[in-house]
């Protein structure tokens, strides 16, 4: 009987087909497959979501291969937002991400002790949520933050750049929402330094809003401007877009709100820019999925903000756009 020998040309040529074979795939490990579940209270900011994924996209994600998402708008339904997180506690998703603050607000309470870890955009932290610090949140949570305060104080000074005969502002906002106190307390202090008075109307729907602007025609006593606090009523559609119709018929300046709100005659809008939010969000999804603890070493990030400006209704109102305002706005509606 022959013994048969082995070449060692076909002993390079056996290597070749196994290390071939591993880089091809031919292994016996299964990527993993992440599954996240989206969740906003807001439609109008779905732009976030798509930011998300785009940066998901660029560090690597393929949807439908390694990650699938689960997308759920929840308009102006709290019950619907803890059915929507139970569900996706239910279906042991590997990441929630939510925006902006109620949806937020509600993912965080209600996955607090499971284990799934949520990140977050556009959230009010601020009296929402209880972090340790923007550094080290703590819990299992992170995110990029909304600077609610702050930034109502800006809508504020930029208000009175533009009008500064400005003596009264009107503002509406709904009671329940989570940013409503805290922006509040902000916006009350900032006026009182300037000595204007902020005439508020507590509603929760866009119809009483009507309701109480149509009494305010009625007494003549019509504001100076009003300002669109950052609140789901304010920011809404139908919210917005009563205010706006009535400042437009009486002539008075409407800022503050998301930048579509622009479209209708708003003057201005100073927020952080929503596709940009969504991006910076990713990278915290990713480091949570390379096994980084949500809230142990993963910090808040703050986004910058933008100011785009209606100069063209500006100009209609018989505003003048100061010089230095133009010069410091990102984008200019001409």
């Amino acid at each position: 009987m022959k013994t048969k020998h082995i070449s060692m040309r076909q002993i390079l040529i056996l290597t070749l087909l196994v290390v071939f074979c591993a880089l091809s795939g031919c292994s016996a490990k299964k990527q993993k497959v992440y599954r996240v579940g989206i969740l906003t209270s807001f439609a109008p900011m779905l732009t976030i979501a798509e930011g998300f994924k785009a940066g998901m996209t660029e560090l690597g994600y393929v949807e439908g291969k390694n990650i699938v998402y689960d997308v759920q708008v929840k308009d102006a339904d709290p019950e619907g937002e803890k059915q929507t997180v139970k569900k996706f506690i239910n279906d042991k998703v590997d990441l929630i991400f939510t925006f902006p603050t109620g949806a937020s607000v509600t993912a965080y309470r209600i996955a607090q002790g499971t284990g799934i870890p949520v990140v977050f955009a556009m959230c009010g932290v601020e009296g929402n949520i209880q972090v340790e610090s923007v550094r080290h949140p703590g819990g299992n949570i992170t995110g990029v933050r909304f600077p609610g305060p702050d930034n109502v104080i800006r809508h504020l000074e930029l208000m009175i750049e533009l009008k500064p005969q400005t003596k009264r502002v009107w503002v509406t906002y709904d009671p329940c929402y989570p940013n409503t106190p805290i922006m509040l307390d902000a916006l009350r202090l900032a006026a009182s330094s300037k000595g204007i008075t902020i005439v508020e109307a507590s509603h929760t729907n866009a119809e009483e809003v009507q309701a109480d602007l149509q009494a305010v025609a009625a007494s003549g006593d019509i504001p100076d401007a009003i300002l669109l606090l950052p609140e789901a009523l304010s920011q809404s559609p139908s919210g917005s877009g009563v205010m706006i119709k009535f400042a437009n018929k009486y002539r008075i300046p409407v800022g503050g709100g998301v930048p579509y709100t622009l479209d209708s005659g708003a003057v201005f809008s100073f927020l952080p820019d929503e596709l940009e939010m969504g991006k910076m969000a990713a990278p915290l999804a990713d480091k949570i999925f390379r096994g980084i603890p949500a809230g142990g070493t993963i910090p808040l990030v703050t986004p910058e903000n933008h100011l785009w400006l209606n100069y063209k209704a500006a100009q209609e109102l018989g505003l003048t756009v100061p010089e230095g305002l133009l010069s410091r706005a990102d984008k200019i509606i001409r």
